[in-house]
C-alpha cells in the first residue's frame, strides 16, 4: 500500500462565487443585439469577460451561458475549442507564435527557440514576472511574412531571431 494520500473531490478547494460585472453584462447584452440566437454571441460573450479579467475562469461559464441563453455545456464546448479564449491566467502580454507549415519553412523553429531563450519559459508557461505568456498558434494568416508572431493584437513578421529582444523590450 502506498504512503501517498488519496486526493478526494471533497478535499479540493471550493469554487468561489462568480458574478458578471455590470460592464461585462452590458457588453454581452450589446453583442446579443447583433445576433438572432445566443449561440452566435458565444465568442463575443467569452471575449467580454476575458477583456476585463484577462482570462475566463471555469466559474464564469454558467453565468455567461445564462446571460446568452444557452447551456453551460454548449458554452464550455466553444470556450475549450476556441484557442484565443484563455481558461487559466495569462501574463500581461500573450505571445502567439505561428507554427503553420509556411512559418516552419521560413524560420519558425529559430524564432521559437529564441523566444524560449529570451523568456526562460516553454509553450504554455508565463514568465515569473507575469509579463509574458508564450503560446503556439496554428496560423496567424500572414503566410507571406513568416516567421510570424503576435503579441497581444500586434502582428510581427517576418521576425528574425535577432529581432526578438527589441520586440520584447517594446512591451512594458
Amino acid at each position: 500500500m502506498s504512503d501517498t494520500p488519496v486526493l478526494k473531490l471533497a478535499d479540493l478547494p471550493k469554487a468561489q462565487g462568480f458574478a458578471l460585472s455590470e460592464e461585462e453584462r452590458h457588453e454581452i447584452e450589446h453583442a446579443l443585439g447583433h445576433y438572432p440566437d445566443g449561440r452566435a454571441a458565444s465568442i463575443d460573450a467569452l471575449k467580454a469577460v476575458q477583456k476585463h479579467r484577462g482570462w475566463v475562469p471555469d466559474e464564469a461559464i454558467p453565468e455567461i451561458a445564462k446571460a446568452i441563453g444557452i447551456s453551460a455545456a454548449d458554452l464550455e464546448g466553444v470556450a475549450t475549442f476556441y484557442s484565443l479564449i484563455f481558461r487559466r491566467p495569462v501574463g500581461r502580454h500573450v505571445i502567439k507564435v505561428c507554427d503553420s507549415i509556411s512559418c516552419h519553412l521560413t524560420g519558425y523553429e529559430e524564432l521559437r527557440d529564441e523566444l524560449v531563450k529570451q523568456l526562460g519559459v516553454q509553450y504554455g508557461q508565463t514568465t515569473p514576472d507575469n509579463r509574458y505568456t508564450l503560446l503556439p498558434i496554428c496560423c496567424l494568416g500572414a503566410c507571406d511574412r513568416g516567421a510570424t508572431m503576435m503579441i497581444d493584437d500586434d502582428l510581427h513578421g517576418p521576425v528574425e531571431p535577432a529581432d526578438v529582444k527589441a520586440i520584447l523590450e517594446s512591451y512594458k
